[in-house]
């Protein structure tokens, strides 16, 4: 059994995996002064209330965006589990990176590309993963495979929070498909420009992307993070949905990097008898 973790500036999602099945998952708040002891009490009830025995975890992999967070996961595996995480990044992720400083790349936009490309990728046709999260963020897979950039714009809560902190008359409100393009109020007016406006900024710049990656058929488009499926309701631009597509990644790679370890112990010279 393995657990995934994916620790976010906004949630920190659990996974739980059998083989290649997700069997459960869980959404806790980030909060970056959460201790090792505190998490590990969490994972505990966790697991408790879904009737599955921590005992049977036999591997824990993370992919961290939140650097203080890192060694708290880790020390909650430790504790809660008897076992070393194994901390995902641009070093072991098993996929070229064409960054210009490959360290630069955040975890879960790396194994977001290695998930959409096996699950959802086609000979001859790169890939692009939209990821709404707390930004909202565009990375690319070339034909051959290789990580190669991408784009990032601010999440749409960051932009409605802007809105109200910046304009002293302008309600706080919270982002939904209004009933209408046109409001007839303040609040239908901000809801419509941060919901139509997220539609339109996601098929501009994945258009805009499909046109940089030259000719050859286009990029096939994948969408993750809290807002993907209502996103991608409005728009053809998004091919697939997968709003458990980090996760997946994450098991990829710890699969990866087992089948990488188990080769270089056969090519490791043995002693003679």
């Amino acid at each position: 059994m393995l657990l995934a973790v994916d620790v976010g500036n906004t949630n920190i999602v659990l996974g739980i995996f059998r083989g290649d099945v997700l069997t459960v998952s869980w959404r806790l708040a980030t909060l970056r002064d959460r201790t090792a002891d505190e998490l590990r009490v969490l994972v505990g009830r966790l697991f408790a209330e879904s009737g599955l025995d921590m005992a049977e975890v036999t591997g824990v992999v993370t992919a961290s965006v939140v650097p203080s967070l890192t060694t708290t996961v880790t020390e909650m595996a430790r504790g809660a589990f008897h076992r070393e995480a194994v901390s995902i990044d641009s070093t072991n992720v098993g996929i070229p990176i064409d960054y210009r400083t490959p360290a630069d790349v955040g975890a879960d936009r790396l194994v977001n590309a290695v998930a959409a490309v096996a699950e959802y990728g086609r000979a001859g046709r790169p890939v692009i993963v939209v990821d709404f999260g707390t930004a909202t963020t565009f990375d690319v897979v070339s034909v051959a495979g290789h990580y190669v950039g991408g784009v990032i714009c601010p999440g749409v809560e960051i932009s409605a929070d802007a809105l109200f902190q910046r304009a002293a008359r302008l309600p706080r409100v919270d982002v939904h498909r209004p009933e209408r393009l046109i409001g007839t109020s303040t609040v239908d007016s901000m809801r419509s420009g941060l919901y139509f406006g997220y539609v339109a900024m996601v098929e501009g710049v994945v258009a805009r992307l499909r046109d940089a990656l030259g000719e050859g058929p286009a990029a096939v488009c994948v969408a993750t993070g809290g807002l993907a499926a209502t996103i991608a309701h409005e728009t053809s631009t998004i091919d697939h949905v997968n709003l458990d597509l980090t996760l997946h990644g994450l098991r990829r790679v710890w699969s990866g990097i087992g089948a990488r370890d188990d080769e270089q112990d056969e090519r490791s010279p043995r002693p003679s008898d």
